[in-house]
């Protein structure tokens, strides 16, 4: 599987052509599903997905000018026919996978059976983010109810081998702040990355490079 994982979208020009070398065609010419199930738990979240979906967010995903899109949501998975959306997952160029609460994603990427699919799809593109780049880590840190409170270490789904936090020195995410990456660091024992909302990792058979316009900063434990 071929990952880009983002702070807040398709930010800027090195994002963009990041995604369409992955893609290995244009937008117009890839199908897209999107998945916004992580927002749900946020205050205002059915709005916020619906935002997402419609293209109408901060975060440049859904509204790229896919050739098709559909929605993937998580929590239906389990109740319908695993061979409907199976097929559907496997003849998506990309899945947009939307941020919001790391711990519920990570969950119903696991009890949807979507985690399990995942290492299957060698050409699919999967773009994440904020908390939807976070849970491809194999282990996570987070505390967005109370940034002075200790980290909350949890499993992720190990589709890479570092762990990341997004919205690096971001005014509006104390948790991400440089120091506290650097603290969560020291408790992971993986490397970490933080990466601000210009700034995405490009995955590729195991390699990663940075893509950025901003600010990044890798931390060892």
């Amino acid at each position: 599987m071929k990952l880009l994982l983002t702070s807040a979208g398709i930010t800027n020009a090195s994002i963009h052509d990041a995604l369409v070398g992955l893609l290995g065609k244009p937008i117009a010419e890839s199908n897209a599903l999107c998945i916004p199930t992580a927002i749900y738990p946020f205050p205002g979240g059915p709005a916020m997905a619906y935002r997402f979906i419609s293209g109408a967010t901060p975060n440049p995903m859904c509204e790229l000018g896919w050739k098709s899109l559909g929605v993937l949501e998580l929590t239906a998975l389990p109740s319908i026919k695993e061979e409907y959306w199976t097929a559907a997952v496997r003849e998506a160029d990309a899945l947009l996978v939307y941020g919001g609460d790391v711990w519920y994603l990570q969950r119903w990427m696991r009890e949807s059976g979507l985690a399990a699919l995942l290492p299957s799809l060698r050409d699919t593109v999967y773009v994440g983010i904020s908390a939807g780049s976070m849970v491809t880590a194999p282990i996570f840190g987070e505390t967005y109810d109370d940034p002075a409170a200790p980290f909350v270490i949890d499993q992720g789904m190990g589709l890479v081998d570092f762990a990341l936090l997004p919205h690096l020195d971001h005014e509006r995410h104390p948790e991400s702040s440089s120091a506290r990456v650097q603290k969560m660091a020291a408790e992971v024992p993986v490397p970490t990355y933080g990466i601000d909302d210009q700034t995405a990792l490009k995955v590729t058979d195991g390699a990663v490079e940075v893509v950025s316009e901003g600010r990044w900063k890798l931390f060892t434990r």
